[in-house]
């Protein structure tokens, strides 16, 4: 692997081409037709690049709906290098950033400011995932810094109805309309410079609370397709009733414990009903974070692990393809990450992500349909996938655990935690 060639991270952002310029828009129309976005712009009347655009991230409709709000301007997206994979070059010309997800990485800093400096919008999706469950992930601690440092106008750009839509665990469209979006003004350039970057921060988590769930329901939009609970125990891993965990599972509308046998129903207005005795949580995000509940305090008790999983870890050096890098074990306990194995040529690989060094993670459920599901670490010059079997597990849980212990390490060592997380 080590004459593999890299993704050159380097290369400078590409101004939008002007050939595509006009099909950019032409390609979302359909969708934003079909879902009816109502879009409200909140002190951005007039206001022309360069600015940095914050947004939310719960579904692909994300880019369409902002296209919308920032035309007929140019702009640059920060994207993950597997949205890269096999069309790298029509990704550049449309004026994509390609970044290694929950990594420290300067030379983006540097094409962000080449990027205003060119008068076009900095598009930053500061969550780095989809949702989970339709709620605000965890945003990161140099987020206001960024903010200081482009010199720019922030705005943000938050949707409304994209995870009920289409959410992370399931992502056959539902056809939700309308959905929703505000584009707000948060910071001129004069603002930034006297205010400090902890209250940056701080007003970029009250700009980024949203609930999907609690949306749909205020606004009485029902979404009678019915598998629409399929999916939803990769996120609701442990049984409230029972407090088993990986042994939830789903079926058409119905999700159940395989363990104490506890259904629940989840209605067309995404709620969740026993259909006998307690129900523990009608409200999905509060299970969710019930269960974050549950992994801080063994991370407080200092007992958090996952144990050795055997694993299978495909490598993403540059955008052409997966390589498959063999087999290992992943431990994912109170010191962190550690992948080990060997690959196909006989020789070791190693990945140790201590707890300070991650914030957060990306995961994925069912990765493109027949690969499973995955923990995806990265160093500035791969990306791991890396698929748990063969013991029960949870990368939900792995994902949460994450960003407790990191929290724990800061409450610790007296540093600042990230935005939203504390």
């Amino acid at each position: 692997m080590q004459n593999i060639e890299r993704f050159d991270m380097a290369a400078p952002p590409m101004r939008t081409r002007w050939y595509l310029r006009p099909l950019i828009p032409l390609l979302c129309l359909p969708d934003l037709i079909r879902h009816r976005v109502r879009l409200t712009r909140v002190g951005v009347e007039g206001l022309k690049p360069p600015y940095l655009l914050l947004c939310n991230h719960n579904a692909f409709f994300d880019f369409k709906v902002a296209t919308r709000a920032i035309w007929p301007h140019r702009a640059n997206y920060v994207v993950a290098i597997d949205g890269f994979i096999g069309r790298e070059g029509l990704l550049r010309r449309v004026g994509c950033i390609c970044k290694r997800k929950f990594t420290r990485d300067v030379t983006l800093i540097r094409q962000l400011r080449r990027t205003v400096q060119n008068g076009d919008v900095a598009v930053v999706y500061p969550e780095a995932r989809y949702s989970l469950c339709g709620t605000t992930a965890v945003l990161p601690a140099s987020l206001g810094k960024l903010c200081r440092l482009l010199g720019v106008p922030v705005v943000t750009l938050i949707c409304h109805g994209h995870h009920v839509n289409a959410p992370f665990w399931n992502l056959h469209d539902r056809g939700v309309a309308p959905t929703e979006a505000e584009m707000t003004l948060l910071y001129t350039p004069e603002e930034l410079n006297v205010t400090p970057v902890g209250e940056i921060n701080r007003r970029l988590v009250e700009a980024f609370r949203y609930d999907d769930f609690r949306w749909q329901k205020e606004r009485g939009i029902r979404t009678p397709y019915k598998k629409r609970a399929e999916g939803l125990h990769k996120v609701l891993y442990q049984c409230p009733s029972c407090r088993t965990e990986f042994r939830m599972n789903s079926e058409g509308t119905r999700l159940f414990c395989e363990a104490c046998g506890k259904r629940w129903e989840m209605t067309e207005l995404g709620e969740l009903r026993a259909e006998q005795g307690e129900t523990e949580f009608s409200h999905i995000p509060d299970w969710y974070e019930w269960e974050r509940a549950n992994v801080r305090d063994e991370v407080a008790r200092g007992v958090y692990s996952s144990g050795e999983l055997p694993v299978t870890v495909d490598s993403l050096p540059n955008a052409r393809r997966f390589l498959r890098l063999g087999e290992g074990t992943l431990i994912h306990d109170m010191t962190g990450f550690t992948v080990r194995g060997v690959d196909g040529d006989g020789e070791p690989f190693e990945m140790v992500k201590p707890v300070p060094s991650l914030y957060s993670c990306h995961i994925e459920y069912e990765y493109l349909g027949k690969f499973g599901d995955c923990v995806d670490l990265n160093t500035l010059q791969d990306t791991w996938y890396i698929y748990p079997h063969g013991k029960p597990f949870s990368v939900t849980k792995m994902a949460l655990a994450t960003e407790e212990l990191y929290f724990a390490h800061c409450r610790a060592a007296g540093h600042p935690c990230p935005p939203g997380l504390a």
